[in-house]
């Protein structure tokens, strides 16, 4: 009986977002059938498409047991660039190209900071957190930027059938997947994450793997930013704002371990995105009060937290030694 139980809890919690996720569709589903119609789950693929890239890329940084709290500046600063640069008649195609350099070079510098200077990825990353926020306010003046048509025309555009938000989504979301899965470097981070002097040892070069990751991270929030821009068509003095924590979230709540080393893209992070999404449009169709929003996505953040903290402690128990005295 002791033995089933143990069993069950060990499925519930590697499974959790998935039954989370199966409750929730229920749950929604008895306030409007609108919830379930096929529209719906096209609407909810869109709206996540943001989150799941930028979540993505802090996935990376999450399995070497770091943190990225700039994410959601780093969105922020390259949608306002990319503004800035169409309002001024730069071409589309130079603005995306300016706005992934700068995401790069944002993430190197928070590596280069981490690596050499030797600060901890939180007081690190909360720092340029508040710098990006800073930049983007003065370059907007704080004002929105209403962009052209051309962009919401991106946005809304279809490819082979497939909307072009979801067509990134998916194509970040594989090229993760196959980097983490298929390649050195994925298994280096795994590596770094579950031991990083064992790994340096192991001849690992961990600051080359921690520059790598946090550029990853800055690439996709550069990424996120403009897919979400060209959804939405303009730029706001918030856009962007608390974007992080909805990304941690989304990463924890699909099985990556706050501590690294144990987490996967797909479908770990995919599906928790999607599972914040759909609670997020679940509350909208059932008419919800818009200011329970923020108490929802704290209690999601908490659960987040609670189900990498049990199953962290469930992994320790599993590895502890027993040791039984001789007959």
């Amino acid at each position: 009986m002791h033995k089933a139980a143990a069993q069950l809890s060990q499925f519930s919690l590697r499974h959790a977002s998935t039954l989370i996720f199966v409750a929730v569709l229920a749950a929604f589903s008895l306030f409007s059938p609108r919830f379930l119609a096929a529209n719906n789950f096209v609407n909810i693929l869109i709206q996540s498409a943001s989150t799941v890239i930028v979540a993505t890329g802090l996935t990376f940084v999450l399995l070497t047991a770091g943190i990225d709290l700039s994410v959601g500046s780093v969105m922020f600063v390259s949608a306002a660039v990319a503004g800035k640069m169409v309002l001024a008649g730069q071409p589309l195609w130079l603005a995306a190209l300016v706005i992934l350099l700068a995401g790069v070079l944002y993430g190197a510098f928070n590596a280069l900071c981490i690596t050499w200077l030797r600060i901890i990825p939180f007081i690190v990353t909360l720092a340029t957190l508040y710098f990006g926020r800073g930049f983007g306010l003065w370059l907007t003046e704080t004002r929105a930027m209403n962009l052209p048509e051309a962009v919401l025309r991106i946005g809304s555009a279809r490819i082979a059938g497939i909307p072009f938000p979801v067509l990134m989504m998916a194509l970040v979301v594989i090229a993760a997947h196959l980097a983490l899965t298929r390649t050195t470097f994925g298994r280096q981070v795994y590596a770094m994450g579950n031991d990083a002097d064992a790994a340096r040892m192991a001849g690992i070069r961990t600051e080359r793997t921690q520059l790598a990751v946090y550029i990853i991270s800055g690439f996709c929030a550069a990424l996120s930013g403009l897919v979400s821009v060209v959804q939405v068509g303009a730029v706001s003095p918030t856009f962007g704002n608390q974007r992080e924590f909805a990304a941690i979230a989304a990463a924890v709540l699909g099985g990556t371990s706050l501590f690294g080393g144990k987490g996967a893209v797909l479908p770990g992070t995919l599906l928790g995105a999607l599972l914040i999404q759909t609670i997020e449009n679940g509350l909208v169709i059932a008419n919800a009060d818009p200011y329970l929003y923020p108490l929802v996505m704290s209690a999601i953040i908490f659960l987040a937290v609670l189900l990498d903290s049990l199953r962290n402690r469930q992994l320790r128990r599993s590895q502890r030694r027993i040791i039984r005295p001789a007959s």
